[in-house]
């Protein structure tokens, strides 16, 4: 299993597989978020073995902490 929480900054992965725990950061693609995600799923799961990827995200919620989305 993968999670995977892409940030303003960076996009973090976690990968349990095996017993074993891993831990990777990418820098965030703000222009293509799917880039850093594609990049970090290379480098931990390079031959995309692990069926479970769990995705969530921190951008929209800090845009509204930060008061810098649209305004509505």
């Amino acid at each position: 299993m993968i999670a995977i929480d892409t940030g303003g900054t960076f996009t973090d992965f976690v990968l349990w597989s095996g017993g074993r725990l891993c831990v990777h950061k990418e820098r965030s693609t703000p222009y293509d978020p799917a880039a850093s995600v594609l990049r970090g799923l290379h480098v931990l799961d390079p031959d995309g073995r692990e069926e479970v990827v769990i995705y969530g995200t921190t951008i929209a919620t800090n845009a509204l902490l930060e008061r810098r989305g649209a305004r509505v």
